[in-house]
């Protein structure tokens, strides 16, 4: 794969470049400086949390253990890495930088983090990119708004090279998820689930782009749920798991449900939800609403609903009602790239602005009209949650809900299926169920 990665790579920082030249020029700055950041203390300890580089860091390049690291770039010169190798016995020392990038880079290997601060350019309006960036001597801005207007919304379209990289993390993923159901097949706990996902996918935890939810039976309503017991329980009705990959700080987000052995019923419903799941995905067509695909997506499931026998009524008064809502209570999915929920979800123009979410969707997590390039994950559910289903019963569509019906499948938890699926100029891409097929 490295070989295939380093022309892409070159153009894909071509890319990222004429990005960048026309965001300073917007903004009024001669350069960039971007800061990897450094590990978060835990408070009143000696110890961090995990390090977790800044996404415009890793756009750049393919680093992601490079703490008080910075890029540093001015319009027409060649890119500048101050790489942070500190003189340490107490931790494994970062490597030397190697592979298909370096060359578009000039490198320069500092001692610790304040040695790359003091080495940063200090003339001219710089534009800095970084959390609590360090008080640099002629910074006139921090993290200035017109700049990353600009970088996120142009982040929102994939450069081939980052495309590879989802491609692979979804490798990785898939392959995952596959351990994951055998464990779940063979008895085992939700704690023994995540760790046949951890050694399947090669990733620690710190890796991972998220915390993965494994919930076995009733823990399935837990729309995040990550406590992951210890023992097994008693019967094992169902296992909804949402976890993704990492691939040079590039993410896979991928859930799926599955059955017990002898639970047909739930199974059905199942296979309902995934069926429409299939669908959603295909409409990631160039000039589709996303808002107006979520608002879809609750007719259809509505539908399935009401074919399953949890409601007696159409899907336009299911919908308008509210009562889709209590089963299905979060956003239709959401941008992902170099961050799971990625940046420019809800941006009007590459000059910043908002476009709201509609009206009764406040969990939606991106509201533009989908284009080429861009890369959303399509995460339908159905879900026995009990606070949302307390709360139905008070709504006057109460009277249309199969109460026993709905209470016979509280024991399973919810339904979702996720798919991360690229926007092209034709039928869409889908990275998820095409990591699936190469395994099978």
């Amino acid at each position: 794969m490295t070989a295939q990665l380093a022309p892409l790579y070159a153009r894909h920082l071509a890319t990222v470049r004429k990005r960048t030249d026309e965001a300073l020029a917007l903004g009024g700055f001669d350069r960039l400086l971007i800061a990897a950041g450094a590990p978060l203390n835990k408070f009143l300890d000696d110890q961090d949390f995990p390090f977790v580089a800044n996404p415009h860091f890793r756009h750049w390049l393919p680093l992601t253990d490079a703490p008080g690291s910075w890029i540093v770039y001015a319009p027409g010169a060649k890119p500048t890495l101050l790489f942070v190798q500190p003189r340490d016995y107490w931790h494994v020392v970062p490597a030397a930088p190697s592979g298909y990038w370096v060359d578009q880079f000039d490198i320069r290997v500092v001692r610790s983090a304040a040695e790359a601060v003091a080495a940063l350019p200090k003339s001219g309006r710089n534009a800095v990119i970084g959390p609590a960036c360090p008080s640099i001597e002629g910074v006139e801005a921090n993290n200035p708004q017109p700049v990353l207007d600009y970088l996120h919304w142009h982040r929102s379209y994939k450069t081939p090279y980052e495309l590879a990289l989802m491609r692979e993390a979804s490798r990785i993923g898939a392959r995952a998820h596959r351990a994951a159901e055998r464990a779940f097949r063979g008895g085992h706990s939700e704690f023994g689930i995540h760790l046949a996902y951890l050694a399947a996918a090669r990733q620690i935890d710190a890796e991972l782009p998220y915390a993965s939810i494994v919930g076995l039976n009733e823990h399935g309503a837990v729309l995040h749920y990550t406590n992951f017991d210890r023992q097994p329980p008693p019967a094992h009705r169902s296992l909804l798991i949402d976890a993704g990959a990492s691939c040079a700080g590039y993410a896979s987000d991928i859930t799926r449900t599955y059955a017990g052995a002898d639970e047909s019923e739930f199974q059905a419903l199942i296979d309902s939800v995934d069926a429409a799941q299939r669908g959603f995905a295909d409409q990631v067509r160039a000039g589709q609403s996303y808002p107006q695909l979520h608002i879809h997506a609750h007719h259809v499931l509505a539908d399935v609903l009401r074919e399953h026998g949890f409601i007696r009524m159409n899907a336009e008064d299911a919908v308008a009602s509210g009562v889709t809502s209590a089963f299905f209570p979060h956003g239709l999915g959401h941008p992902i790239g170099a961050q799971v929920h990625d940046v420019a979800g809800f941006q009007q123009s590459e000059r910043g602005g908002t476009i709201a979410r509609p009206e009764g969707h406040p969990y939606l997590r991106m509201t533009r009209v989908l284009e080429p390039g861009m890369v959303v994950t399509i995460e339908p559910g159905l879900y026995f949650i009990d606070m949302l289903l307390d709360e139905l019963r008070a709504n006057p569509a109460a009277k249309d809900v199969d109460w026993a019906r709905v209470d016979a499948f509280r024991p399973y938890g919810g339904i979702r299926i996720e798919d991360d699926v690229a926007c092209t100029d034709g039928a869409p891409e889908n990275l998820t169920r095409d990591a699936f097929a190469q395994l099978a």
